[in-house]
């Protein structure tokens, strides 16, 4: 089974001018996740160091996602895209076959 982040990393790898800004919630708490290039690490909860531990579980919802350009910058970050749905990024994943 593919887990979301998992799709979420390969349409990274896919659009790797895009940087995807996740809000989630696990069962430590909501926590934002940055994903790029394949990877995702955690912004408010630490990140494990083995990428092949994933973030989040089949059963930690995934709330918005937001699409930036790349290269991010907390300070002025420049959003293509903001409050996707998780069931409208899944479609859009579905479509691209990822």
């Amino acid at each position: 089974m593919v887990l979301p982040l998992q799709r979420l990393e390969a349409y990274s790898l896919r659009y790797p001018q895009e940087i995807l800004q996740v809000w989630a919630q696990r069962s430590t708490g909501d926590d934002c996740l940055l994903v790029f290039k394949g990877f995702s690490s955690s912004l408010t909860q630490g990140t494990m160091a083995d990428p092949e531990i994933p973030l989040l579980g089949a059963e930690e919802p995934i709330l918005r996602i937001d699409r930036l350009q790349s290269p991010y910058q907390a300070q002025q970050p420049q959003y293509l895209e903001q409050g996707i749905a998780w069931e409208e990024m899944a479609r859009r994943l579905g479509v691209l076959g990822l």
